[in-house]
């Protein structure tokens, strides 16, 4: 009885070099969300182009017509927008009722398409998808600091939860006294 599978080292290969590439393209973008402190960062945007392209190589491989392939991305992106409102959602909760984490959201979900875009060979599309969403979140965020977008200013307070909690902390210490 054999108990160790037969590897096609050379699949095998083929498969770590495209998981790492959906890691690697995703890293500047995560690095982006943790450096503003957002609800998702280093860690989950690597983690979504990863699990993306996983599924979809697995779907390749596993699925023999164009449809059912098909519905797997549908899957995919089903699954990943999911993600993003979570990330919404908790924001919603954390602000009291201010919608933000719209920015963090799209960019997950751009994530998901990088590592779809890996599996299935079109590299220039995931580099080109990676690229453009950094440059969106680094160059246009101080952008709308110019223009005085209100919805900027309710996203200020992701960069600052401590100083939210300590204002209510001092607010309820206030009336107590």
């Amino acid at each position: 009885m054999n108990l160790i599978p037969d590897l096609e080292l050379s699949m095998v290969a083929l498969h770590i070099r495209d998981l790492l590439f959906a890691f690697i393209l995703a890293l500047p973008i995560g690095w982006d969300r943790e450096k503003n402190e957002r609800t998702a960062g280093l860690r989950t945007f690597p983690l979504v182009a990863v699990a993306a392209c996983g599924y979809m190589l697995v779907g390749l491989e596993v699925l023999s017509s164009t449809d059912a392939e098909s519905r797997v991305m549908e899957g995919i992106i089903t699954g990943i927008g999911f993600i993003g409102g979570g990330a919404i959602l908790k924001n919603v909760v954390k602000d009291e009722g201010f919608v933000s984490g719209t920015a963090t959201a799209a960019s997950l979900w751009l994530t998901g398409a990088i590592g779809i875009s890996v599996a299935t060979g079109l590299l220039e599309i995931a580099v080109v998808l990676s690229v453009l969403t950094f440059f969106t979140l680094r160059l246009l965020t101080p952008a709308k600091v110019l223009v005085g977008n209100s919805e900027h200013k309710t996203s200020e307070s992701e960069n600052a939860p401590n100083e939210t909690m300590k204002n209510k902390q001092h607010q309820t210490s206030n009336t107590d006294a």
